[in-house]
């Protein structure tokens, strides 16, 4: 099993900025993907980011050049900078990790982007 723990979500205006952290325990062993998502209400969830083992990393269409996902292995973290926000980025996002066994999601995390 894994466990993730979201955290760094909040209430900010647009424009502003906010990172979001992905915290890893259990059986971390062989993650090859870690993937950011988020949900809108009446949404679809989507795809906002991923870094894969080898450092390879996507986008969404919608967030590329503002967001950023990168990883601390030394803490078992990923994160996910975004910058620039939108109200149009206000969702719950989910941090999400594939390994040889199956995926494992995290509890979410709110992020509102509102003036």
């Amino acid at each position: 099993q894994v466990q993730l723990v979201e955290s760094g979500g909040g209430l900010v205006q647009p424009g502003e900025s906010l990172r979001l952290s992905c915290a890893a325990s259990g059986n971390i062993g062989s993650i090859y993907y870690t993937g950011w998502y988020r949900q809108a209400p009446e949404k679809q969830r989507e795809l906002v980011a991923s870094i894969f083992s080898d450092d390879n990393t996507n986008y969404a269409a919608s967030v590329l050049g503002r967001f950023t996902i990168s990883r601390d292995n030394a803490k078992n973290t990923v994160y996910l900078q975004m910058n620039s926000l939108k109200p149009e980025d206000t969702a719950v996002y989910y941090c999400y990790v594939r390994k040889s066994g199956g995926g494992y999601w995290g509890q979410g995390t709110q992020v509102t982007v509102s003036s």
